[in-house]
């Protein structure tokens, strides 16, 4: 009787401790649904219930976003669990072999649900305050039973900026009542949209490349606890249904067995509760698991299983919208409904098979680790005079929690060249770079080298080539045999000032840091002079575009001190030289030694220019080299001081309705007197068949019958035909011209697009396209003919001026590093 007192004293003060708990709706004081909920309120419900159930919730905030915002994580689990937290987590990595050790204990099932990496699909932070808070209800007897079984870590906006920056203007711009009309002003979100963050980004598009604040915070708190399934939730178009897995093809061919059933499975959860529903959904379409830098393949490749989970509705949706195709009002209690049944189906999946989940986790990274697969055992990197371009590498692939070091001595070994897909024997030499496949991550490495992706359907989401030999722009050989390397220990650098004050500084250029170091000098009002040709002095070759500083110039400054603390600061060696005079080539005062000047950058944002690729300028010069841009909207362009500008920006972009004929003269005349236009891909637009512009469009052949006879059926394959979603060319550079200075012999780009430009006629025709400039990735059956004999890199002379006509995009998504090189001798030369 006691005993049974006991029971119910404790059963009535749990409950009483739950009543306690408030729900979303109580503690927001509105219904979830009926509002946007602003990002601190999210933050601030989850702080309060960690803050109710300390022993089952615990809340670390891992980053903070370029605006101040936090990026916060919640670990849900038993109390058990919850005490012991760090424990499971050391004990996981152990049994995967990503610390030393043996594990003093088995381990649950780590799932991590990632929300609203896309600001303005808002549903997915509503969506995660109500999984929380089922999570923890102790009614819900299956939750219950997960969370004593799982640690689940809620990461319920992954972009805190581009999420305000949707609710902001949704909530200032929504009727009282909510206007359905899908034509309504709550319905047409103004540019550049909440889908990016900050500086405009495609955070679902940087897993891999981790260039992001955001990313770069996620991917180390993720790579602390290498969860064995990932599930990221989105929204698309607003008339879509809803999908979930199984994944559409092209899947990878390393995808394992294990991780396409277990997708199935899931698929099985989700399909449970919408057909309970009557909800319509999808599968086997759009969604692929080949390009390595979504939230789903990037997990994937890391062992875990990953998933997309798409809602229909968007942006365009806000609280409620008219969909005519499905004969109903989709609201955003309908999308939460959604999204909250796909995270619960998840968590019923794993818990149904938590043993098999967590031993084909050990499984995939043992096998990794002992046995890797891939026709390599070992990756060689040859460093000589690539100091910043190997030290950028190696921080890359400590990001990614690779093991590398260095060969340790000399000797030679038979490899591939995994860029000219050749046979070779290789100098190895003691300071190269080795990266051994006899790691737990060595899938992931494997899928990030592989020059050529095997693609088992031409229907793809993103790009198709993405070796890491080909972006870094590095000599990268694939060996047949292990190599074990020893520890790769970076060179500290320490400029001393000369005794004997030199007549001159000299700095080698073919890496970002180079740059950067050109950037802080020229913020300092430092003059500094650059070679357009290679030369020799002190038995020493200096390759065009080294950049010299004279003391003369400089003479009102402490030259010998500022240049030396830049130069450490930004790793940089410099040569000291005691006279202007060479032994071969240019004298320091020959005209082929010019001044660099520290120009006044304008870049044009606004309606009709892609977000994204405004974005990577912005980002480029703001925490890339550190040099100031000014953006401007472009419809203001009429307006600026073209007189106070050196430098003018044209990111990709449709120009036509926002640049007229008067204002092309305007331009021209600017050009005329000393200005620089840089025109990337759609800008390039605006100046074809202009009368003092060169560009030209190739004639186009005649269209043949077969182009227009063509099924209904099939128009998605003919639309593929003329695509190239992302393919690996090699560029035909002109590599005297000074905006090819310090780039890699063998120049990469991504090509996505063909603009078809013929070559210039009066100007320099830098980078192009030949016959055999293919490397790797889909390139459609009509599309490939277009790549062929075509500009992809102008610069036509105007007067004083240049226009710089760019085809390809040298900062695309921050993945190139040579075109990173490239822009900058664009921007300083």
């Amino acid at each position: 009787m006691i005993q049974t007192i006991r029971l119910l004293a404790f059963l009535l003060f749990t409950h009483t401790v739950f009543a306690q708990q408030l729900t979303p709706d109580q503690f927001l004081g509105y219904a979830m649904g009926t509002r946007f909920t602003y990002h601190h309120q999210i933050i601030e419900y989850f702080k309060y219930t960690a803050g109710q159930y300390s022993d089952r919730v615990k809340i670390i905030q891992y980053g903070t976003t370029q605006e101040g915002r936090p990026l916060m994580a919640a670990f849900i689990s038993s109390p058990e669990n919850i005490a012991r937290l760090e424990n499971i987590r050391t004990n996981h990595l152990k049994s995967i072999r990503l610390q030393p050790g043996n594990p003093d204990a088995p381990t649950p099932p780590i799932v991590w649900l990632s929300y609203n990496i896309h600001g303005n699909e808002a549903v997915s932070a509503h969506t995660s305050m109500k999984v929380l808070y089922e999570l923890l209800n102790p009614s819900n007897k299956l939750t219950q039973e997960i969370i004593k079984n799982t640690v689940i870590i809620i990461d319920p906006c992954s972009n805190p900026d581009g999420y305000e920056r949707y609710i902001s203007w949704y909530n200032r711009s929504q009727n009282a009542t909510p206007d359905l009309t899908p034509f309504a002003l709550e319905h047409d979100e103004p540019w550049p949209g909440g889908r990016y963050n900050h500086y405009l980004f495609d955070l679902n598009r940087d897993w891999a490349w981790q260039t992001q604040l955001e990313t770069k915070a996620r991917i180390e708190l993720y790579n602390q606890w290498m969860p064995h399934l990932h599930a990221d939730f989105h929204e698309m178009t607003s008339n879509a249904s809803y999908y979930f897995p199984p994944a559409a093809k092209p899947l990878h061919k390393d995808i394992t067995a294990w991780q396409r059933q277990f997708n199935e499975r899931i698929g099985e959860y989700c399909r449970k509760y919408f057909d309970e529903n009557n909800w319509t959904y999808f599968t086997r379409n759009d969604y692929d698991l080949f390009y390595p830098s979504y939230g789903d393949t990037w997990p994937t490749y890391n062992g875990a299983i990953g998933m997309t989970f798409e809602q229909g509705g968007g942006g365009k949706a806000g609280l409620g919208i008219e969909r005519k195709n499905e004969n109903d009002t989709l609201t955003l209690a309908t999308r939460i409904a959604h999204h909250y049944a796909t995270s619960m189906a998840t968590l019923e999946a794993i818990y149904s098979s938590k043993e098999k989940v967590v031993s084909e986790f050990i499984k995939f990274h043992e096998n990794a680790a002992s046995n890797p697969t891939g026709n390599y055992k070992t990756y060689v990197v040859k460093t000589a005079g690539n100091t910043g371009r190997i030290r950028a590498f190696a921080e890359y692939l400590g990001r990614q929690g690779f093991t590398y070091g260095t060969a340790g001595k000399d000797f030679s070994a038979k490899g591939t060249n995994l860029t000219a897909a050749t046979e070779e024997t290789i100098k190895i030499e003691s300071n190269d770079l080795v990266i051994s496949a006899f790691q737990p991550k060595s899938n992931l490495l494997r899928i990030l080298f592989e020059p050529k992706p095997v693609l088992e359907d031409s229907i793809t989401y993103d790009i198709t080539s993405w070796g890491l030999a080909y972006l870094f722009g590095l000599k990268a050989y694939g060996i047949k045999e292990k190599i074990t390397p020893i520890s790769f220990q970076p060179s500290e650098l320490k400029n001393k000032v000369p005794a004997n004050p030199p007549y001159a500084y000299l700095a080698r250029w073919s890496e970002v840091e180079d740059a950067v170091f050109l950037s802080a000098l020229l913020k300092k009002k430092i003059l500094v002079r650059s070679s357009n040709v290679p030369f020799e002095m002190d038995k020493q070759h200096f390759e065009a575009g080294t950049l010299i500083i004279t003391k003369k110039g400089n003479e009102q400054i402490k030259l010998d001190e500022i240049v030396t603390s830049l130069a450490d600061k930004h790793h940089i060696r410099l040569i000291p030289v005691s006279t202007g005079f060479v032994t071969h080539g240019p004298d320091f005062g020959n005209n082929d030694v010019v001044s660099l000047k520290q120009p006044k950058i304008v870049a044009l944002a606004g309606d009709d220019i892609s977000p994204t690729a405004l974005g990577e300028v912005w980002h480029y010069f703001e925490q890339q080299i550190g040099y100031p841009l000014t953006l401007v909207n472009a419809e203001r362009l009429s307006a600026l001081p073209l007189h106070e500008v050196d430098v003018l920006i044209l990111p990709d972009g449709r120009y036509a309705k926002i640049i007229g004929d008067r204002m092309i003269d305007a331009l021209q005349e600017w050009v005329r007197n000393g200005g620089k236009i840089v025109a990337l891909e759609r800008a390039t637009d605006l100046f074809l068949n202009k009368p003092g512009f060169g560009l030209t469009k190739k004639s186009a052949e005649r269209r043949k019958e077969t182009d227009v006879l063509k099924k209904f059926g099939n128009q998605e394959r003919e639309e593929a035909g003329d695509s190239s979603p992302g393919s690996m060319y090699q560029i035909t550079f002109d590599n005297t011209h000074p905006i090819s200075f310090g780039c890699s012999k063998e120049y990469f780009t991504l090509v996505r697009e063909a603009y078809e430009r013929d070559y210039l006629k009066e100007g320099w025709n830098v980078g192009y396209l030949l016959d055999n400039n293919y490397k790797a990735g889909f390139v459609g059956i009509k599309m490939a003919p277009k790549l062929k004999n075509t500009l992809m890199i102008g610069v036509q002379p105007m007067g004083l001026g240049e226009v710089v006509y760019l085809m390809d995009n040298p900062l695309f998504r921050g993945m190139l590093y040579n075109g990173k090189v490239l822009f900058s001798n664009i921007i300083f030369r």
